[in-house]
């Protein structure tokens, strides 16, 4: 699929050896001239055939050829991959914070399929269902054994379209039956909260389309909830693997450009014009200078990375916590035939004052290794940049 737009975006994958994060730029294929290398693709081919009418097992040509790709991109760097049409759709589908589906938060408690909480104001939460349901079934089909990426995917679908849930719950002597019609679910990527004497928290998960929007409210509520005399601001950022570049550049464009002759936000840097670009801030009324602590960790990344660096780097908070993750490159997504993409490492990224966090991290002004805990489930690795096989060298 083609998109019409360029979009920037940082997403979080985690595998079973590690956590790679990137910052992502969608763009089109540009011409190529391969003729130097045809040697080398000619070797690719007598080896693609060699395999396909040798092998002991007929292998399929078309996990043969994606294997290739893979191998490929596997030897360049942690985060160039091959994005199979189901991966590159659940890519888009985390980003824009919203899909078809029925507003249920899934865990998995004694080994069953159990509702952590049902969201506000969507289908599951107005039937009825409650925390610490057992799912039984789903569309009639048994969960034992299914886990829950395989019971999300079952749930989700296009508005208007029905799902039945199959219910049993603690207190009830026989299964409930919730005959449910799809909507269009959206999840809020933030939280805020007024804190004792005048001071806002904001708590952000990760960036989507709608963060910045969200950010602009939780301020304006914060504001009101004061009387106008917001004192202070706490920024959490921790185990934030990162998001849309867009909603980071949003968020930190709330606290600067009150000086026009300094408004850079951040700039990615390639090897073609294409690949390299600058985010100012925009002109028009920002936040008070009252003061701003922004929470970083090792599982703050990317987008968060971004943010954090802005605002460090024009003195517009401090930044408390641990060394952050240290991802500074930017991978274009090439969209392909039949749905699928190709994710390729194409620039770096750089805080306002020139700094490359590549491999390096957000050094936070302020060493705090033993912050309020967050809850289990907004925990993630502290696996580093760094730390990944065949990661870029920092500048």
């Amino acid at each position: 699929m083609i998109r019409k737009s360029r979009k920037v975006m940082a997403i979080f994958l985690v595998s079973a050896v590690a956590a790679c994060l990137a910052v992502i730029l969608y763009t089109r294929w540009r011409p190529i001239d391969v003729r130097p290398d045809s040697a080398y693709l000619e070797l690719l081919q007598e080896a693609y055939m060699a395999v396909l009418n040798n092998h002991v097992e007929k292998p399929d040509s078309k996990k043969l050829v994606q294997s290739m790709v893979d191998g490929m991109l596997a030897n360049i760097d942690p985060h160039s991959a091959y994005l199979p049409p189901e991966p590159y759709h659940e890519m888009e589908v985390q980003m824009s914070g919203a899909f078809g589906g029925v507003g249920i938060e899934l865990g998995m408690k004694d080994d069953k399929l159990t509702v952590i909480a049902p969201i506000e104001d969507t289908p599951a939460f107005r039937a009825g269902i409650q925390p610490n349901d057992h799912i039984w079934k789903i569309d009639g089909s048994l969960t034992r054994g299914m886990n829950i990426t395989a019971a999300v995917k079952r749930m989700r679908g296009e508005k208007g379209k029905p799902v039945t849930l199959t219910i049993m719950r603690n207190g009830s002597p026989k299964p409930l039956v919730f005959n449910l019609v799809r909507d269009i679910i959206k999840i809020k990527s933030l939280k805020s909260r007024l804190l004792a004497s005048g001071y806002g928290f904001i708590r952000i998960s990760q960036f989507q389309e709608r963060t910045g929007i969200e950010f602009k409210q939780a301020l304006h509520d914060l504001h009101v909830a004061t009387g106008g005399e917001l004192k202070g601001l706490v920024i959490d950022l921790r185990y934030n693997p990162g998001g849309l570049l867009e909603s980071s550049v949003e968020v930190a464009n709330c606290f600067i450009g009150d000086d026009i002759n300094n408004t850079v936000i951040v700039s990615i840097k390639g090897r073609g014009r294409e690949h390299s670009r600058t985010f100012n801030a925009t002109l028009g009324e920002k936040e008070a200078r009252y003061p701003i602590v922004v929470l970083i960790n090792g599982g703050s990344a990317s987008a968060s990375e971004i943010v954090a660096g802005a605002l460090q780097d024009h003195k517009r908070a401090i930044v408390m916590g641990k060394q952050s993750f240290g991802k500074g490159s930017v991978q274009s997504v090439f969209p392909m035939k039949g749905n699928a993409a190709l994710k390729l490492t194409t620039a770096r990224y750089y805080t306002p004052s020139g700094r490359s966090i590549q491999a390096k991290g957000i050094v936070p002004d302020v060493e705090v290794p033993n912050i309020t805990p967050l809850p289990a489930k907004e925990q993630g690795l502290e696996v580093k940049e760094k730390d990944l096989e065949k990661s870029l060298a920092s500048d």
